[in-house]
């Protein structure tokens, strides 16, 4: 059985991340959605409200299942006996990023393969960071995160004044 993990914030879950799942859960056993508690970015969503959203974005998948975890990615893959990390590729300034994180982790944990997909063509343009401004700038997100996502993102904005990000779309 070949356990993976795809890594990272989702904040918030979009249909980026979701596509890219589903197609991680086609090639391997079980994925684990492995929600990263403590990045060196700001938020909008706590831990605990990005993985409710990741786990009702995959409620129906049995395959598909939803953690969080902090520290380094290879060590919580370790702990979890996963020999697969799932990256997603969405443009060309990712392929730098993500081969840099992928040898640093084949360093740290050689026996854990770091695997990249390519997003579908649709999804080129989705960052949570892109979501996210859209969204406080009371842009229409409907057709980039589910429902229930949208939902959330009104909520949370609703709920105080977020401040603008630092490279706003209003620009």
């Amino acid at each position: 059985m070949v356990k993976a993990i795809f890594p990272g914030t989702f904040d918030p879950i979009h249909y980026g991340h979701i596509d890219i799942a589903r197609r991680a859960s086609r090639l391997f056993d079980e994925v684990v959605m492995a929600v990263y508690d403590k990045p060196l970015k700001s938020l909008l969503f706590s831990p605990e409200e990005r993985i409710a959203l990741v786990r009702q974005a995959f409620a129906d998948d049995k395959k598909i299942s939803v953690m969080g975890y902090s520290g380094l990615t290879v060590e919580f893959a370790r702990k979890i006996g996963a020999q697969v990390i799932v990256r997603g590729l969405r443009v060309f300034s990712d392929f730098e990023f993500e081969f840099r994180m992928a040898l640093a982790n084949h360093r740290l944990a050689e026996d854990i393969e770091i695997v990249a997909l390519i997003t579908a063509e649709e999804h080129t343009f989705l960052s949570g960071t892109t979501v996210r401004e859209i969204a406080m700038l009371e842009g229409d997100v409907s057709s980039m995160v589910p429902p229930f996502v949208h939902e959330a993102l009104k909520r949370k904005i609703g709920d105080g004044d977020p401040q603008s990000p630092p490279n706003s779309l209003r620009d």
